[in-house]
């Protein structure tokens, strides 16, 4: 199996294979819900819950980009070993946001060598649609012996790399976060409003039939990423307001074949907190 994506029919006759881990990613940027809390209402059938800031990300600090920054090789082999996955394992994320959080565990195996990440298509919204339970009990996992991990530096860039890059015709830079975000109507989370100057406006939810559900035909995802040039363009960066919903417009170009395009890690968080950078305003 060489996709990103799983299928429900296909998980569910997986669920019990010793070989595959459901991880239950969901998390909120805000509201009065956490992840967790979504977690213990009910998750597939043993699903792991695993923490997008405490696990998936490393903490804020001074020389770490943004909001999230990329957790160490330490932070992915523990969260593996936790939860008894090898090096052939597959583990499949999934969320309620069309895969818009589960894809950040996906590229981040992908990032760190081991690359047994998937992503369940539709998430827990299709699971349910097709019939399927949801249960509260948490298993219990038996710890695997931790992994060697190494990142993939060249598969990120920083603040300075996305300067250069915004600027040269040869190359585009993808902003996964909802126009009026972009545009900078509004802004609640980061230091400022507004996008990288150059940068093109890609919502990841834009891959998606539906809010919250599988994604879109190949083909209408081949006709989406021509539009904006990153099927042609020599250099592709992916970001966002803080790396993780760029890692779904990451996904989208990984199912039409572009494995190369690389992530802003600190993404508009990181860009906002810069007042010598320029923030543009309005639609690109």
């Amino acid at each position: 199996m060489t996709s990103p994506l799983v299928t429900v029919p296909w998980l569910a006759a997986h669920l019990d294979d010793p070989g595959v881990i459901v991880c239950d990613v969901r998390w909120y940027l805000a509201g009065p819900i956490r992840g967790a809390d979504a977690y213990a209402a009910g998750h597939l059938p043993g699903a792991v819950f695993v923490d997008l800031e405490g696990e998936l990300s490393s903490p804020k600090g001074p020389g770490r980009p943004g909001r999230h920054p990329l957790p160490t090789a330490g932070q992915i082999s523990a969260l593996l070993a936790r939860l008894g996955a090898g090096k052939d394992t597959l583990l499949v994320g999934y969320d309620d946001a069309g895969g818009g959080i589960a894809a950040r565990l996906w590229w981040l195996l992908r990032y760190l060598g081991h690359g047994g990440g998937r992503v369940l298509d539709g998430g827990i919204q299709a699971w349910k649609a097709a019939g399927h339970p949801l249960e509260t009990a948490v298993r219990a996992r038996r710890p695997a012996p931790p992994l060697a991990l190494a990142p993939r530096a060249g598969m990120v860039v920083d603040k300075h790399r996305v300067a250069e890059l915004a600027k040269r015709p040869d190359a585009v830079v993808l902003d996964a976060r909802a126009p009026e975000r972009f545009e900078g109507k509004i802004e609640t989370v980061d230091a400022r409003p507004g996008h990288i100057p150059g940068a093109k406006n890609a919502p990841f939810a834009e891959n998606l039939v539906a809010a919250g559900g599988t994604f879109r035909r190949r083909d209408e995802l081949e006709r989406r990423y021509a539009a904006l040039g990153a099927t042609t363009a020599r250099t592709v960066v992916a970001s966002c307001g803080s790396g993780v919903t760029a890692c779904h417009d990451l996904l989208a170009l990984s199912l039409l074949g572009r494995d190369d395009a690389l992530l802003y890690e600190g993404s508009w968080s990181d860009w906002a907190a810069d007042p010598s950078l320029q923030a543009a305003l309005g639609p690109a």
